[in-house]
């Protein structure tokens, strides 16, 4: 059997389209044969199953974490899509807005152990400590932004918050570790600007510190997919943010494609039918089903310009 890969979708602001990427990036998977399991982890506000056009299940993410009994794989529910099921979203919102640590390990096992090819998590927007470890944890971290300020910017945070949570995890050197507890909770302007001149602070602390937070670095390459793109500018605005993240955080962001504003695509967000089964001829099912392959295939695309 094939390693499973697990793709984790972010972003860092909310109403950038990542529901709606998550679902039809889950459909693409499934149309092409492979086994996926689709997990709603927006805690703060789950709603993939409205985007997959089913019910909302009596059962859900919360009640598997809650359980002693369950397990993952009982709270699948079908999606009426072949190879394609579906981890509906914590119902008592409020109750699971935020996992404490043994309820955040049990379901990173428990994602790790399903049996599936695929397993695609849309994660909630913003910053909490839960949503970078799930981004983290993935074999494949996936930001999704629109082309304004407010977006790009929550991303740009996004990227650098979870750089940094990464580093603490890593670290095992006591100065280190104090060195970086205190940079991460004050906001001295002293405190190095980006993770590339954080590693060389540390490198100054300790040598072998360093040298492993480079392989970090180099190991950390999140994709991006630009969502609501509308003009050729907007669709510069990747290559810009690419650019942006590699000079100033020394970080490989990868800029796997982006989805045209589309009449078609809200359409079917209304008819809660995904896009990719109510139009799969659309420039969005199109551009959607490009962008899987992208991801797929470890593939950015290259500015021209």
């Amino acid at each position: 059997m094939a390693k499973q890969s697990i793709w984790a979708i972010a972003g860092g602001k909310g109403g950038v389209g990542k529901s709606f990427l998550s679902s039809n990036l889950s459909i693409d998977l499934a149309q092409r044969g492979n086994s996926v399991v689709l997990i709603d982890a927006d805690f703060g506000g789950p709603n993939l199953h409205t985007f997959m056009g089913t019910a909302s299940s009596i059962i859900s993410v919360s009640d598997f974490i809650k359980s002693d009994q369950l397990r993952l794989d009982d709270i699948l529910l079908p999606t009426g899509i072949p190879n394609l099921k579906l981890a509906s979203g914590a119902q008592d919102v409020i109750g699971m807005a935020n996992l404490n640590i043994a309820q955040q390990n049990k379901f990173i096992k428990a994602i790790k152990s399903l049996g599936s090819d695929y397993v695609v998590i849309d994660l909630g927007a913003g910053t909490n400590s839960y949503t970078l470890d799930l981004f983290l944890m993935a074999d494949t971290g996936i930001l999704v932004t629109a082309p304004e300020p407010t977006s790009v910017e929550n991303t740009y945070r996004f990227v650098k918050s979870s750089f940094y949570r990464k580093l603490k995890s890593v670290v095992r050197n006591p100065g280190v570790k104090s060195f970086l507890e205190r940079i991460t909770e004050n906001k001295d302007e002293d405190n190095p600007r980006t993770p590339a001149d954080l590693v060389t602070d540390i490198s100054n602390i300790n040598t072998q510190a360093g040298e492993t937070l480079k392989y970090e670095l180099a190991k950390f390459a999140p994709k991006l997919i630009l969502n609501q793109v509308r003009t050729p500018t907007d669709v510069r605005i990747g290559f810009s943010m690419t650019q942006a993240c590699k000079k100033f955080f020394g970080v490989n962001l990868g800029y796997v494609g982006f989805v045209e504003h589309d009449n078609i695509v809200i359409q079917s967000i209304r008819q809660r039918r995904p896009v990719l089964l109510n139009s799969p001829d659309s420039v969005a099912s199109n551009s959607i089903s490009k962008i899987g392959q992208n991801i797929r295939q470890n593939y950015s695309l290259v500015n021209s310009n």
